[in-house]
């Protein structure tokens, strides 16, 4: 009896670790909240030096999945890993939602709200949801994106 008592122990703390290493694998919700807030200060503080850093993944603006992505006045990436300099807002999600003309539409002066969207997760194809939290910095539209 005793030794199945230990075996489901070591079962259940099995099962434990492997869920929290999943977990530690993808940012969260308040992770991008976080990284967000940080990029909206760095944009504040050196608008240029910001862009670069987050289109570079520098200065602790890339953490697993989580990254901040900005777009100007004409509509265009100003920093993103992979799209600076294409069109954020003519960009659609996987399902052909405007995404893009929503986060411009969403993001607001001093306020973060979300916007919700399918894609995939970095290096897969199957989109899954999204929410990027956005919000305004002078010129700048940025969001922070994390998958559900």
């Amino acid at each position: 009896m005793k030794l199945k008592s230990v075996l489901c122990l070591v079962a259940g703390a099995s099962m434990f670790a492997a869920s929290a290493t999943f977990a530690g694998e993808f940012g969260t919700a308040d992770e991008a909240k976080a990284m967000l807030t940080k990029a909206a200060a760095a944009v504040k503080a050196d608008k240029a030096k910001a862009l670069a850093e987050f289109a570079k993944g520098e200065g602790g603006f890339k953490d697993r999945d989580l990254y901040p992505f900005c777009g100007g006045p004409d509509g265009l990436f100003t920093a993103h890993p992979t799209l600076t300099g294409k069109s954020l807002k003519d960009l659609k999600d996987k399902t052909g939602k405007p995404l893009g003309e929503e986060i411009y539409a969403t993001a607001k002066e001093g306020e973060v709200k979300e916007v919700a969207y399918m894609w995939p997760r970095p290096g897969q194809t199957d989109p899954v949801q999204k929410v990027s939290f956005v919000t305004k910095i002078g010129d700048q539209t940025c969001a922070v994106g994390y998958y559900k």
